[in-house]
């Protein structure tokens, strides 16, 4: 199984169930996460975390929707080389996010034996735009 030890993820999400998901698929690939779970003030939450390795950012919550995230995010400099991932249910948007900007898409539910592949192909700057069959 790959590992990436020492990595570190950003989750943006407010459904508590996904959140469960990706957390337990990073733990599988000893990654640690922080999670934001409310895109209110997305600036000032921004700046209490760590940078990360990669962000998972979900397309649809209350406050605000992931492209908008999206372009506060590309709009800070300390995460300028950070590969943000649309991390959604809604696989029909894979062509309005590879438009939007983002790195990667990866279509809710992921497949957890894929998961490490897929998240090694990210980390190394390849994307990927993967729909579950």
């Amino acid at each position: 199984m790959i590992k990436f030890t020492g990595k570190t993820a950003l989750i943006i999400e407010d459904d508590e169930t996904s959140i469960k998901v990706m957390m337990q698929l990073l733990k599988q690939v000893d990654m640690t996460a922080t999670v934001i779970k409310d895109s209110y003030d997305m600036g000032s939450q921004l700046g209490q975390v760590a940078v990360p390795d990669v962000v998972f950012l979900d397309l649809e919550m209350p406050q605000a929707n992931g492209y908008s995230v999206l372009e506060y995010i590309q709009q800070t400099p300390q995460f300028a080389n950070t590969p943000v991932v649309a991390y959604t249910t809604h696989t029909s948007h894979l062509n309005v996010a590879k438009n939007a900007g983002f790195h990667s898409f990866l279509g809710k539910p992921i497949d957890g034996k894929r998961f490490p592949v897929l998240l090694e192909k990210i980390l190394n700057g390849e994307p990927v735009w993967e729909v579950p069959s």
